[in-house]
């Protein structure tokens, strides 16, 4: 199989130039129809350097028109186009002129409003799938006649539109690709967006250049300008604080804010008493000592373990954090005087995890799903729409240093959702001092970058040890790594057994009332990082 960079990325693979603050973008609609994966989609256009932006399904015309797309993509999604109630676009859409492709169920639900048929298949297909190349032009061109593609359906289209032709089918003779060159519409039911179609994005590009006409233009570069002019019109004349976690999206934030209004930015740093060892002392260092950025440092340890008292629920635990994390920088805010902006560094995945009206909630983010209702702070979140790389590609751009892009990403509610259950000061001791282990054996063994996250997680359950030819009977401790390129996906890492007979030597024996080690070797899905 050759999978080349497109022409037109070939031709712009030298640093680009820099981008005036108006200078105009094409623009990408991705229309989300309930994907998990929607962003995912949207991250791909990017990638290509297209400007892209994600609507609901059901966004106005108008709307969509007032943003002058030059195509459409329309995400898959959970339900069948015969289900009541499934979401649908406006079949006008699709007299609008505009390239539009469609993706899994965004092609079932074109090819049902434009006149075809679409239902279940004798046999779903899920996973990797054999695809064979009917019509290069245009969306596979330069590809092989045989390719490998992933796959996650049950229903699938079985009588094209009028005007439609079949492009591309699987081994199982299911439609894999369609389209209606006259109306530049087009349709995949297999997944492009996703790493397990490795030629998936030379279909994209194609789409994209030949068949949009769109410009590759927009970089990390022009979204950091962009981000800046935007958070100095939000904040205008006043003052703003950043949620600082001493992380890398928070301290991304902070550094955007930072350029955006200079000394009217404060950074609030809260010790909610659910660090990791040595945390809170490094983060107040690093950034008082290497940026000047004004930095407030709140001991509010006692305060938040005092809400988390009689909390074993993890949605509830998130939901209390969220909440006293907001009056802490009210309060701050109200201290310092003429501050009305809260930035914060809320990923997409936060966003995406904690629910949306077209997306199911996995798990509420603090600060998402976990935020009261009445808030005296106007928030401001210039990384909503981005994954981890992107933003540590940010901070690369605005120079921060390795040591911070490269940490592991850590939840803001901290060891408070790392500890199954209920959450007191002794269990906290334990986490902490186990997780100090993981963490430094994983840096010993010359792992930090290869691994998305490295962590312990203490569970609510008694086991019986031996210590001292005496019975013992203390918890059991989980280790969990992972390996992942964006956070929304995640395969659990082969450590090796030296590195795992270690952890479970160092932890048993140099941690009081810790009685067994397990690893978790379950993958993302069908499990979360997090445990809770």
């Amino acid at each position: 199989m050759r999978v080349e960079p497109h022409p037109l990325i070939e031709a712009s693979s030298e640093p680009a130039p820099a981008i005036e603050r108006n200078a105009a973008h094409d623009v990408v609609v991705v229309l989300d129809f309930g994907a998990q994966y929607a962003q995912l989609i949207a991250r791909r256009v990017r990638e290509s350097r297209v400007k892209s932006l994600i609507l609901s399904f059901d966004a106005p015309l108008a709307d969509l028109q007032g943003l002058e797309p030059k195509g459409i993509i329309l995400s898959g999604g959970p339900a069948s186009v015969y289900d009541p109630g499934a979401p649908q676009p406006d079949p006008a859409l699709f007299d609008l002129g505009l390239p539009i492709l469609g993706i899994c169920y965004g092609l079932q639900t074109m090819a049902h409003l434009l006149g075809g048929e679409t239902g279940p298949t004798a046999r779903r297909e899920y996973g990797r799938t054999r695809l064979f190349v009917d019509r290069r032009e245009p969306l596979f061109a330069g590809l092989e006649e045989r390719l490998t593609c992933w796959m996650s359906h049950g229903d699938a289209v079985l009588r094209l539109p009028p005007g439609f032709v079949r492009l591309a089918h699987t081994d199982g003779g299911v439609i894999a690709a369609a389209g209606d060159p006259a109306r530049r519409l087009y349709g995949l039911q297999f997944h492009p967006e996703v790493s397990h179609t490795p030629w998936g994005g030379e279909v994209l590009r194609a789409f994209l250049y030949d068949v949009c006409g769109c410009r590759p233009t927009w970089t990390m570069a022009s979204f950091v300008e962009q981000s800046v002019a935007e958070l100095r019109a939000a904040v205008g004349t006043g003052r703003a604080i950043v949620a600082l976690s001493g992380g890398i999206d928070s301290a991304t934030a902070a550094a955007l804010a930072h350029r955006a209004v200079g000394d009217r930015l404060t950074c609030i740093f809260v010790d909610h008493g659910l660090l990791r060892e040595g945390e809170g002392e490094a983060v107040t260092a690093v950034f008082r000592d290497t940026f000047g950025i004004p930095l407030v440092h709140v001991d509010a340890r006692e305060r938040f373990l005092a809400r988390l008292d009689g909390l074993a629920d993890p949605e509830a635990k998130r939901r209390a954090i969220g909440e006293e994390f907001i009056r802490v920088f009210e309060e701050e805010a109200a201290r310092l005087g003429q501050v009305d902006v809260l930035v914060q560094g809320t990923l997409y995945p936060d966003v995406i995890e904690s629910g949306t009206r077209t997306a199911a909630r996995i798990k509420t983010h603090h600060n998402v799903g976990g935020l009261p209702e009445r808030m005296r702070l106007r928030l401001v979140e210039p990384l909503r729409e981005l994954f981890k790389d992107e933003v540590r590609e940010i901070a690369r751009q605005l120079g921060l240093p390795d040591a911070l892009i490269e940490r592991h990403p850590f939840p803001g509610p901290g060891l408070a959702v790392r500890l199954v259950g209920a959450v007191t000061a002794p269990r906290l001791a334990r986490l902490r001092a186990a997780d100090a282990i993981v963490r430094e054996e994983v840096r010993a063994a010359g792992l930090q970058r290869a691994l998305w996250q490295a962590f312990a997680v203490l569970l609510p359950v008694r086991t019986v040890g031996v210590t001292g030819d005496a019975r013992a009977y203390g918890d059991a401790l989980v280790v969990r790594a992972v390996t992942s390129e964006d956070g929304m996906t995640a395969d659990w890492a082969r450590l090796g057994d030296d590195l795992l007979e270690r952890l479970a030597s160092r932890i048993t024996r140099e941690v009081p009332g810790i009685a067994r080690v397990l690893y978790d070797i379950t993958s993302k899905p069908p499990a979360t990082i997090e445990w809770e």
